[in-house]
């Protein structure tokens, strides 16, 4: 979506909204913490974000990289910075094409600062001079592929501090095509509201976006404001002054002075703010929990549908998805970008080369062994690895291997029946509770347009142990109104679905359209669903060393136990997947596991398994072991 129609939507309907912008950072586990940080900032609601450029080599090339990752799997309408600075025509083509096939349509284009080893800025050989020059140039070669935004100086720029000559420079670049403008960084807000009289007085219509940054510390906040030759009003510098000391008192303070700033801003006719959160979140929030424009009852955060859309080249009208990867996200998105016939809402021929193919698309469990021991643990039995998953139900954990992200609101009507599962050794992977019409603004289950009413299906993925698998499916299949699939990690499917066709467990009713089906269960996808999540155990295993009793008790769970998905068909049934269960427990949930080397096998919790062919050598370097 086009950031000029995002604000005037804002504009329309009188609700402020706002952004955030991000930088590439220097080191490769900065990037991994960015985009984990993104991804929980997207809960906050952002229209777009906007990442800046990395002129020249490697920097430019992550900018790209970046842009890719939060369209695609973040699902964030992103803004690429391009500046031209270090770039030749070449460069600056190459960066648009990366930024088209990312599914990107906005761009934030800039002249650029002078490289570091220069004292003034100075075109490249080959390349564009002016900012304006570069918005031609993108006008000329894509038409209207990219909304094109360009920056504003309320209290000069580094190189030319004559204001009506900059009014006349940013005319030029909105008659050479840009349709938006972001400013610089400011705290003298009287000053911009002036500056926007202004710029509206030399013919300028399109829509200005304030750029605001939050206060961190006093330090920062003073470095920055002298980079920028930013004003700094005397009551700031009063308040702040007397607590630079206390990085706490200055931040709240500080959140204090830039929200009433914001308020006046909004006041002005302002509808967008657009925050420079130099990569941070803390403050940023606390900002936006200021202005009460954070997601609430109130102001739940809207989704288009129940899971959140990828914006990737060819994407942007998926309207159906298989629910296993329901906590999986970004890897969802990631394994499917090269399947057949997608994105039509189904799934190709089984037989494609694409299929199920797991190596390079990057499901491997996050963070270090010693990291992932860290947060879960060493279990020694059933019962510890069930405890890691209620811990996980009731926020003592932050995630599970199936799972990358805290558990939702949305599980709170089943939560005493999930942890009731696990505690009796069913350890439960992904599920939701049944939903019989609640109104499409619903703050926890609400998705689509307004004035609509929404619908989904029981549903229950978990791990099963062998000595429970067959009662368990007798008594499903005793129930015409449930549907399963069970399969090991080697091994037969088993079933009941009447067909290979897709079994709708969510769905939207709305004004004026067709029943909405986006979540679905079906074969095909459940069985590549099951080499990833049989292949996410396997990872956490190996996060111990071949010695460890964890590593042989997850090991044979992976090895031995069935991944089990069932679907209650009645959505009128809002518990009634969980009498299956009753009376069934596993045995001996507290035995330890015992490390056995004779005749070759690796005695678990009473049930044999043969060892893992993986060299029995401890891990070394934080690595996992393949």
């Amino acid at each position: 979506m086009y950031i000029k129609d995002m604000l005037a939507e804002a504009e329309r309907s009188g609700r402020p909204t706002f952004s955030f912008e991000f930088f590439p950072p220097k080191t490769a586990q900065g990037v991994q913490n960015l985009y984990d940080r993104m991804d929980r900032m997207h809960g906050l609601g952002p229209s777009f974000i906007d990442i800046t450029w990395g002129a020249g080599g490697q920097l430019a090339d992550l900018t790209c990289e970046m842009v890719s990752v939060a369209q695609s799997q973040c699902g964030l309408e992103t803004c690429m910075h391009l500046t031209c600075t270090d770039m030749a025509k070449d460069a600056v083509d190459k960066a648009l094409k990366n930024a088209y096939n990312s599914g990107c349509t906005n761009i934030l284009a800039l002249r650029g600062d002078p490289p570091r080893d220069k004292e003034k800025w100075e075109a490249t050989e080959g390349g564009f001079h002016y900012a304006k020059d570069l918005v031609t140039h993108i006008r000329q070669t894509y038409g209207n592929h990219f909304d094109i935004g360009v920056a504003g100086y309320p209290e000069g720029c580094d190189d030319q501090d004559d204001p009506e000559l900059l009014l006349d420079h940013l005319k030029q670049k909105i008659d050479a095509g840009a349709t938006f403008i972001v400013t610089q960084m400011f705290y003298d807000v009287d000053n911009f509201i002036n500056w926007v009289s202004k710029v509206r007085a030399k013919g300028i219509t399109v829509p200005v976006v304030p750029g605001i940054m939050p206060v961190n510390t006093y330090a920062s906040f003073l470095r920055r404001c002298n980079h920028m030759k930013c004003k700094i009003p005397p009551k700031w510098s009063a308040a702040l002054e007397q607590v630079k000391n206390d990085d706490a008192a200055v931040r709240s303070i500080g959140t204090g002075l830039v929200a009433a700033m914001c308020r006046k801003i909004l006041a002005s006719g302002i509808h967008h703010l657009h925050f420079y959160t130099m990569n941070l979140a803390q403050a940023t929030r606390m900002v936006l929990d200021e202005l009460k424009l954070t997601p609430s009852d109130q102001r739940p955060l809207k989704q288009a549908l129940p899971w959140r859309q990828s914006l990737g080249l060819g994407r942007r009208d998926e309207d159906v998805r298989p629910i296993f990867w329901k906590n999986r996200n970004k890897s969802y998105v990631a394994r499917t970008q090269d399947w057949d016939e997608f994105p039509n809402g189904r799934w190709g021929d089984s037989r494609s080369p694409a299929f199920g193919e797991l190596d390079t698309y990057g499901i491997r469990l996050k963070g270090t062994n010693e990291q992932n021991r860290k947060l879960w643990g060493e279990p020694q039995s059933v019962k510890d690895i069930a405890n890691v998953f209620v811990k996980y139900l009731e926020n003592g954990v932050e995630s599970l291997p199936w799972s990358e992200a805290p558990i939702t609101s949305e599980a709170d009507a089943i939560k005493s029946e999930l942890i009731n599962l696990n505690g009796r050794g069913f350890l439960t992977i992904n599920s939701q509770p049944a939903v019989d019409g609640v109104k499409s603004s619903d703050p926890v289950y609400g998705w689509g347009p307004n004035n609509g009413y929404v619908y989904q299906k029981a549903y229950l993925e978990l791990l099963v142990s062998p000595e429970l698998i067959d009662e368990l499916i007798a008594r499903i299949e005793r129930n015409p109104d449930l549907t399963y699939y069970a399969v090991k990690k080697v091994g037969n499917l088993r079933t009941n679905a009447p067909s290979d066709g897709p079994n709708a467990v969510t769905w939207g009713v709305f004004p004026g359209k067709e029943i909405v089906q986006p979540t679905i269960v079906e074969t095909i996808s459940f069985l590549a669903w099951k080499d990833e999540a049989f292949r996410l155990g396997m990872d956490w295993a190996h996060c111990y060393s071949s010695l460890s009793p964890s590593r042989h008790l997850i090991e044979n769970i992976m090895e031995t136990w069935h991944l089990v998905n069932i679907v209650h068909n009645d959505f009128h049934q809002a518990h009634g997947l969980f009498p299956l269960f009753d009376d069934l427990e596993v045995e001996d949930l507290d035995k330890p596991v015992e490390v056995g080397k004779t005749n070759g096998t690796v005695e678990t919790n009473g049930v044999d398994a043969k060892p893992n062919a993986i060299e029995n050598t401890p891990l070394t370097n934080g690595s996992v072991e393949h």
